[in-house]
């Protein structure tokens, strides 16, 4: 029979960490060693809010100070919307990588072989006295290019550009267009000679998904990613009761409170309007407790913490924890950070403009992440945060074979 004293122990709990506990899941570390840290900027206003989550093998340590919304006196919470804005990459990349495991994907081909008006490219030419030329481009753009930042593409096609209503991510055309676009309009360099980070590219790599399955790429990214793993709060078009939970922005000033910001020019209210397509590139809204789903899926080499396989390993291993790029290049996957040589201390993930984070470490089942909704800087917290993660993977690694709970450790 449920003991009532005990479910009222459980829910207080809950509202005093400002943290869903109620869950089953990892261990709890018993630290805090990232609040501690934390606490001084969140007291003096300059960090209006902040979750932070470090995970170990089962032992992990999730603090969630400040305010979501500080004028409102909202704490911040796990189950909190925040645009993740460029995490958004690294959906889009398991998404292309369930079909290549498939076989209806192969990264070496050609874009135009699904997208046909990618068959001629052009390149703007500076040539020595800076007069631009255009010139037919060599080499064939692959899908892997489009996915790992050497295809050529600018960050955002020109119809996404600006600051006008609509300009961002979130607005300008739904994918499909946004490839055609893209195909119309000159590349900046050679494809796979040079990197430029860009929206473009991963969007070009969301509609070959969708030319090859016949759906609309956010619906096959819920199909296969989002529901399997129970993210039920990661949308493109959060509805008006989620945004009641929103993290709200802040600008960054120098040893004074953060300014609140009501909105980036790259992603506009209303946020779920008419206005607002699915970008690849950037665009999903999530919470920390599912990004916590799609990243531990990422660290246990596509298994999801609930049991529900989305990858086989090898898949993970080969084409999403470490590069795929050529050599001279900075590592970087198929829409994530990653390392050029798989090592014991290779981490892989992706940041988002805001400020929030995600890293994660298969050999060692380790994960970081981070979330708040900042512009600009300066940031003093970085500095005693990445601090505190050292004592915490210390601390975790001194305490692996504990066999009960250790207490609070300064």
């Amino acid at each position: 029979m449920f003991n009532l004293h005990k479910g009222i122990l459980v829910i207080a709990a809950a509202i005093l960490s400002g943290c869903c506990t109620v869950c089953q899941g990892p261990k709890n570390s018993g630290t805090t060693f990232a609040k501690d840290a934390l606490a001084p900027y969140v007291e003096s206003g300059q960090l209006p809010g902040a979750i932070n989550v470090f995970y170990k093998d089962g032992l992990q340590e999730t603090a969630c100070v400040g305010y979501s919304d500080v004028a409102g006196k909202r704490p911040i919470t796990t189950d909190d919307i925040f645009m993740q804005c460029s995490q958004t990459k690294g959906f889009c990349g398991v998404t292309v990588a369930i079909l290549v495991e498939e076989g209806k994907i192969s990264l070496d081909d050609p874009v135009s072989k699904y997208l046909p008006e990618f068959k001629e490219l052009w390149i703007h030419e500076s040539t020595s006295n800076e007069v631009k030329r255009l010139v037919r481009a060599k080499n064939e753009l692959t899908v892997r290019m489009a996915m790992n930042h050497t295809g050529g593409f600018p960050f955002e096609i020109c119809a996404k550009q600006g600051t006008i209503k609509g300009g961002g991510w979130s607005g300008g055309a739904p994918l499909r267009q946004t490839a055609a676009i893209a195909a119309a309009c000159p590349l900046q360099f050679e494809p796979g000679t040079k990197v430029q980070y860009s929206n473009t590219g991963i969007d070009i790599g969301a509609a070959i998904i969708e030319v090859v399955t016949g759906k609309r790429w956010e619906t096959f990214l819920q199909e296969r990613v989002l529901d399997p793993l129970g993210m039920k709060n990661t949308t493109f078009w959060p509805t008006d009761k989620q945004l009641m939970t929103q993290v709200e922005m802040y600008d960054c000033v120098k040893n004074a409170p953060a300014k609140h910001r009501l909105q980036n020019e790259m992603q506009q209210r209303p946020y779920n309007d008419a206005h607002v397509f699915a970008s690849a590139g950037a665009g999903l809204w999530t919470t920390a407790n599912d990004q916590l789903k799609f990243y531990k899926m990422l660290m246990n080499l596509g298994m999801g913490e609930n049991g529900v396989r989305i990858l086989k390993e090898e898949t993970v291993k080969s084409i999403l924890a470490q590069s795929t790029r050529p050599k001279g290049m900075e590592g970087y996957s198929l829409g994530l950070t990653a390392p050029k040589e798989d090592a014991e201390d290779a981490w892989f993930g992706h940041g988002g403009a805001w400020g929030t984070n995600c890293m994660v470490n298969w050999r060692r089942k380790e994960l970081k992440l981070w979330v708040v909704q900042l512009c600009g800087g300066p940031r003093p917290w970085d500095k005693a945060r990445a601090e505190a993660e050292g004592k915490f993977f210390k601390y975790a690694i001194d305490n692996a074979n504990a066999d009960a709970y250790t207490g609070r450790v300064k």
